[in-house]
């Protein structure tokens, strides 16, 4: 653990003592236990432990998260309270996320910590492919995401006190706004312009979808962000790019390339078939799947990480972080060049 790390993990007295101001309505006294840092998160550290809950006739023990706010220095995320109101509002219209405390019905409660259910499971991509433990969850994933997607798409966001989302401007198609912000990420970060992006730019602009539907979009849901266990689906995770936008924007980021894990023939996240995806969605009430929207979308989204790849690699080669991981993103620029070939041949 670095110093900045340790620095800003709260200890368990205090965590305990913050955690009572949370769940005293519903405890006399919280215990944690076993309190230790978890792998991953950019933008928040994250730490699980045991809460041991008492009240007059019973005691329970609770198995939670624990995300901190970003520690000094590090990129800025979502804001508690925002993230917070995003989990809650998930969880209560029926979406497979941890249960966040305390649940109240006000959704604006003031939120400075974010505590939540510990969900067990698998979330490593390479095992859930792999696997025999996961055989009949990998049968089973792709309509889940397709059902779990559509409950995501049904939040209401205003009764949910999420009008504070990122949305594109009044009047303004989603994927307008979605593709000149991408143009202007790329401009800023490409050292050397790419011909196939370029191409990608000018395919996409000529066909922009003529969807102005707006809904809440997750932002980053593939496998990678996910909690799977051998029934399949069990949590989605990784909430931080919530915003307003098209829904066939999560429909076709699930489908990118490099979210195959090297499972090309299996579209939907290295798992199954585009159909499968659009048969659960269907079903469990999504709109009517536009197969040309979707096929813009996923180029977007290839074209998308391909040049996120390239600012990974920045922030290394500039310096700001040297890592051989970051550097080692931005060879992965020409497998979202292929893939928008691909796509844009008609495949």
């Amino acid at each position: 653990m670095s110093e900045r790390e340790a620095a800003h993990l709260l200890d368990a007295a205090e965590l305990a003592r913050r955690l009572q101001e949370f769940l005293g309505r519903y405890y006399d006294s919280v215990e944690v236990r076993d309190l230790r840092p978890m792998a991953g998160g950019a933008h928040r550290q994250t730490w699980a432990f045991d809460a041991l809950v008492r009240d007059r006739e019973r005691e329970r023990l609770l198995r939670l998260v624990y995300r901190s706010g970003p520690p000094p220095g590090a990129m800025s995320g979502m804001p508690i309270d925002r993230e917070y109101r995003v989990l809650r509002a998930a969880y209560l219209s029926g979406v497979p996320v941890p249960r966040v405390y305390p649940l109240t019905e006000d959704p604006f409660e003031p939120i400075d910590m974010l505590v939540m259910d510990r969900v067990e499971g698998e979330s490593i991509a390479r095992r859930i492919l792999r696997d025999a433990e996961f055989a009949q969850a990998r049968r089973l994933l792709p309509r889940q995401l397709g059902q779990a997607l559509a409950r995501i798409h049904r939040i209401d966001i205003e009764r949910h006190g999420l009008g504070d989302l990122p949305a594109p401007p009044e009047g303004v198609a989603p994927a307008r706004h979605a593709l000149d912000n991408l143009r202007a990420m790329y401009e800023e970060v490409a050292l050397v312009p790419s011909p196939v992006f370029e191409l990608a730019f000018r395919w996409l602009a000529q066909r922009l979808p003529g969807s102005a539907l707006r809904t809440f979009v997750h932002g980053d849901y593939r496998l990678g962000n996910l909690i799977a266990g051998p029934e399949g689906l069990r949590a989605i995770l990784d909430w931080e790019g919530a915003h307003v936008g098209d829904p066939m924007e999560d429909v076709g980021w699930c489908c990118v390339r490099s979210w195959r894990f090297g499972q090309d023939h299996l579209p939907v996240a290295g798992l199954g078939q585009r159909e499968e995806l659009r048969a659960g969605y269907e079903e469990a009430g999504g709109l009517e799947i536009d197969w040309d929207a979707w096929r813009w979308w996923e180029a977007y989204g290839n074209l998308r990480w391909g040049i996120i790849c390239i600012m990974q690699a920045r922030r290394s080669l500039d310096g700001h972080e040297p890592s051989v991981e970051l550097a080692a993103i931005g060879r992965r620029v020409s497998e979202t060049e292929w893939e928008l070939l691909h796509i844009m041949e008609g495949g």
